[in-house]
């Protein structure tokens, strides 16, 4: 990542925290969570290394649109091959303006589109709503084959139960992110 900028970050002390420091994006922004009793020199290199353990993970997650394509071709392969051309999308992509869903797909036009938010969490939920969206391109709505072509991904139920815990956790109501 040389040359690239670096992030705005909002440091967050918690007198509830007592050793415990963890960072997140939230959108162009970097949170960092640290114990109030830290010191402004300990508070400095938190983040520090914080933002370095960000960059490193984005980078091991291979953040390119070109790869997140690869990665939607692999999950083609795997859990929806019998249906060819029409499970393929024409563009995959990462966006930055999406803060109300995890992922959206326009079949019309074959588009899928992820929230950058979803970046920093684990790959098998990257692939689960990946495939959610994947299998809208062979049935646009959210009917019973739907669910059974999503059902297909051995990690549906545990990737939607992480994903209703990151939008209870935020107190924005599960049922608001799906598309």
């Amino acid at each position: 990542m040389a040359g690239a900028r670096k992030p705005v970050v909002e440091v967050r002390r918690s007198q509830r925290r007592r050793r415990t420091v963890s960072a997140y994006r939230d959108g162009e922004r970097v949170v960092v969570l640290i114990p109030d009793q830290f010191s402004r020199a300990e508070e400095s290199e938190w983040v520090d290394r914080m933002l370095a353990r960000l960059a490193a993970r984005e980078e091991r997650l291979g953040c390119s649109d070109a790869e997140l394509a690869a990665r939607a071709r692999r999950l083609i392969g795997r859990y929806l091959s019998e249906y060819g051309p029409k499970a393929v999308p024409a563009s995959v992509r990462w966006v930055t303006n999406q803060n109300g869903r995890w992922g959206s797909c326009t079949p019309a036009d074959g588009t899928i589109r992820l929230s950058h938010r979803i970046q920093e969490m684990p790959d098998w939920v990257i692939d689960y709503v990946l495939l959610h969206e994947l299998a809208h391109l062979v049935v646009p709505s959210h009917n019973a084959r739907f669910w059974a072509l999503v059902g297909r991904y051995p990690r549906t139920e545990r990737a939607r139960g992480y994903l209703e815990g990151v939008a209870a956790a935020s107190g924005t109501d599960p049922a608001d992110l799906t598309d």
